[in-house]
């Protein structure tokens, strides 16, 4: 996936990028590496990136699946009034167990994954007073 300036990405094992900032992370004594994490845009990616990286560890060990590594990469984009025209993400997962194991586990993890099912819900966002 081709990031814009409001694409992110989260890594964590095999697949754990060099460069960016560590967050702890439950499933991995070395943390998560994120990033860019500069602007709401991508805090608001990124907030989908870590719930999806969460998601399929937690779905991956109910589920017996074992993994080595986990990358998310989340983007979309916003129109001339700031609103948003959609958010997409990819996983790329590094595991030894057969692709069909993995594509239930995608689509487990996508049904699940609850900032993703909040976002498509939508919510009220004001402001107090």
């Amino acid at each position: 996936m081709n990031l814009s300036p409001f694409g992110v990405r989260a890594t964590v094992g095999t697949l754990r990028a060099v460069e960016g900032v560590v967050l702890h992370h439950a499933w991995t004594d070395a943390g998560v590496v994120v990033g860019p994490a500069g602007n709401g845009a991508q805090l608001l990616h990124l907030s989908v990136a870590l719930c999806v990286l969460n998601d399929t560890y937690r779905e991956a060990e109910r589920l017996g699946i074992e993994m080595a590594g986990v990358a998310v990469e989340v983007d979309g984009g916003f129109d001339d009034e700031w609103r948003s025209t959609g958010i997409a993400y990819s996983v790329t997962l590094d595991s030894r167990a057969p692709a069909e194991d993995l594509a239930r586990l995608g689509a487990v993890v996508d049904e699940v994954a609850e900032i993703p099912r909040a976002i498509r819900a939508g919510a009220v966002v004001a402001r107090r007073v």
